[in-house]
């Protein structure tokens, strides 16, 4: 199993960024996907997660501004992120579960910097 995320970088606050996650080694059209982050000395946060048949759901901070999607034809996952804040600012992680806890399997990570 390998997951890839690419597309992070530095963003002035109020900009946009669009992660991609590229999954090899497993089924990935029957998987459910997620993103997470884990900011400068905090713990890991669960950000957004997408399921086989595309239901998606999202955590409490994120308030419309992130979108989750797939392409099963890429065996990608997208987060895309709009009205960044510098509190957004994080390394993200995409994993082949729905949650953190039904995770098993994770990315190298992209850092996500938000900063004027």
């Amino acid at each position: 199993v390998q997951l890839v995320e690419s597309g992070g970088g530095l963003v002035q606050p109020g900009g946009s960024l669009r992660l991609s996650c590229t999954a090899s080694g497993f089924t990935f059209s029957s998987s459910a996907m997620s993103w997470a982050r884990q900011a400068p000395g905090k713990g890991l946060e669960w950000v957004s997660g997408i399921d086989s048949d595309g239901i998606t759901d999202y955590g409490d901070f994120v308030k419309g501004r992130f979108t989750i999607s797939r392409d099963n034809a890429k065996n990608t996952v997208y987060l895309t992120m709009n009205n960044l804040k510098v509190e957004d600012t994080a390394v993200y992680y995409c994993a082949n579960g729905l949650y953190i806890n039904d995770s098993t399997e994770w990315g190298q990570g992209t850092q996500v910097t938000v900063s004027s």
